[in-house]
C-alpha cells in the first residue's frame, strides 16, 4: 500500500519505520525545520510508570492555583485563555473520579510492555547504545510530601508499575551527586529506560526507515478516488492510497476542513541544558518543581512543566526563568545555561492519544501529551493494525469525541 505519513516527530518516524518494514511504500511529509518539534526536547524517559492522567481529582481541587499562578508547574498561556475554555471544560469532566480512574486504567493497558517495545525498536535501528536502564527517581522535598504521594505510588504498583520507596539515606546512596540533605526521600522506578540522546535516536530511526521524505507542510486533505490527495505549502499536491496523520499539535487544524473535530491543544514544554556536567546517573524529578533532570551525552537536561495553549506564540521567557530557578534550587553551582528550548506537546483532555481510522484510508495518530516517546512503538503497531482493517481500541478511538 502507498501510505503518506504526515509528521516526522517520534510518532511519525516510528510509524513510517514500522510500515516500511511491513512492505508498504511510505512517503514521510513534514517541514524541513520545525522549531517546536516536541520529540527533540523531551526528558528522554520511557515512562511506563506514568499511569496517572494529567486530570485527576487532586489536580481538580488545586486547579485554580495551578492554572493562574505564573510560577506553577501547570499554567495557562494567558493570551490563549479564552480559546482554551472548551478544552478546559472537557478537562474538568475528565478529572472527576470515575473518568480519571477509567483513563488511568486505559493508560495502564497502553503502557504495559513499553520497555520491551523500545528495546526491539532500538535493536532494529542500531540504537541500543542510546538506551540506559538504571531507572528513574521521584525526589520529595519533605517527609510530608512523600507521605501524601505514597498512596498514589502504591496504586501504581498495584496496577503493574515497579516502585520502590526510598528514605533520605537510600536516595542519597542511590544518587550521591544530589546535595546532602536536600530531599527527604524518593521513589525509584527500577528498570525504567531512558535515552542518552533523543535526537540521535530520531536520526537512527529516520535512516533505518528509508522512506521518501517530502519537506513541506500539509495544508489540506481531500478524498481522491479510492485514496487521498494531500495539498502542501511547498510543491505540487501528492496522492496516496492511505494517510496517517501524526502531525502532533498541528493535527486538529488539518482535520477541521474535513468536519473532524478533536479537542486538541498544545502543552508548551520547556527545557534548559547545561554542557559539561553530569551530577546524576539517572533521571530525577524534583516533584514539587514538576520537571526532570536527565543526564545526557555531555550535558544535563532539565525538562518539563506545562503551559497550556499558545500554539503560534513565541516562548514565554518567565517559564525558562522559573525552570532555571528550580534547577538552581537543587544544583546551585551549575554553569550558565548552554541552550534553551520550547516545544509543543499535543494534548487531549483525557490524557489518552487519538489512534485509529477516522475515515476510510485516514488513520489518526496524535495527542500523546507527555507520553509520545514512551508510546511511539506501541502507536506504530496500532496504526499498522488500523490500516489492516482492525477496529480501534475504544479508549483511543477518534470517534469517542
Amino acid at each position: 500500500m502507498q501510505v503518506a505519513v504526515v509528521g516526522a516527530g517520534i510518532i511519525g518516524l516510528t510509524i513510517a519505520h514500522r510500515l516500511a518494514g511491513e512492505g508498504h511504500a511510505v512517503t514521510l511529509i513534514a517541514p524541513a525545520e520545525e522549531p517546536h518539534h516536541a520529540s527533540t526536547g523531551n526528558a528522554g524517559t520511557i515512562a511506563s510508570y506514568a499511569l496517572d492522567p494529567v486530570g485527576t481529582p487532586e489536580v481538580l481541587r488545586d486547579l485554580p492555583r495551578l492554572l493562574f499562578n505564573r510560577d506553577s508547574p501547570l499554567a495557562i498561556h494567558r493570551p490563549s485563555a479564552l480559546s482554551l475554555v472548551p478544552w478546559l471544560a472537557r478537562f474538568l469532566r475528565q478529572s472527576l473520579p470515575g473518568r480519571a480512574q477509567a483513563n488511568r486504567a486505559a493508560l495502564a493497558v497502553e503502557l504495559a510492555g513499553a520497555e520491551a517495545d523500545w528495546r526491539a525498536l532500538a535493536r532494529a535501528v542500531g540504537g541500543e547504545a542510546l538506551l540506559n536502564d538504571r531507572g528513574a527517581v521521584y525526589a520529595f522535598d519533605t517527609v510530608q510530601a512523600m507521605q501524601r504521594a505514597a498512596p498514589g505510588l502504591l496504586r501504581r504498583r498495584s496496577m503493574g508499575a515497579a516502585v520502590e520507596l526510598l528514605d533520605a539515606g537510600a536516595l542519597q546512596a542511590l544518587e550521591p551527586g544530589l546535595p546532602q540533605g536536600r530531599f527527604a526521600g524518593g521513589a525509584l522506578f527500577p528498570g525504567t529506560i531512558w535515552l542518552s540522546d533523543p535526537v540521535q535516536m530520531l536520526a537512527r530511526i529516520a535512516a533505518a526507515t528509508g522512506a521518501e521524505r517530502v519537506n513541506a507542510r500539509v495544508t489540506g486533505l481531500a478524498p481522491q478516488g479510492a485514496g487521498w490527495r494531500l495539498h502542501l505549502d511547498l510543491g505540487a499536491p501528492l496522492e496516496a492510497e492511505a494517510v496517517v496523520l501524526a502531525a502532533g499539535a498541528w493535527s486538529a487544524g488539518v482535520l477541521r476542513p474535513l468536519g473532524i473535530r478533536v479537542p486538541l491543544t498544545a502543552e508548551r514544554g520547556y527545557h534548559l541544558e547545561f554542557d559539561g556536567v553530569s551530577p546524576l546517573t539517572r533521571p530525577v524529578c524534583p516533584v514539587s518543581r514538576g520537571f526532570y533532570f536527565t543526564p545526557m551525552q555531555g550535558r544535563l537536561r532539565a525538562a518539563g512543566t506545562v503551559e497550556l495553549g499558545g500554539i503560534g506564540a513565541p516562548p514565554s521567557p518567565h517559564r525558562w526563568a522559573r525552570l532555571e530557578e528550580g534547577v538552581r534550587s537543587v544544583f546551585a553551582g551549575l554553569p550558565p545555561v548552554s541552550r534553551r528550548w520550547m516545544g509543543l506537546r499535543p494534548s487531549i483532555p483525557d490524557s489518552l492519544p487519538v489512534i485509529g481510522m477516522a475515515r476510510k484510508g485516514l488513520v489518526l495518530a496524535f495527542g500523546h501529551g507527555h507520553l509520545g516517546l514512551t508510546l511511539a512503538p506501541r502507536t506504530a503497531d496500532l496504526v499498522l493494525r488500523a490500516l489492516g482493517g482492525e477496529a480501534p481500541l475504544a479508549a483511543l478511538d477518534p470517534a469517542r469525541f
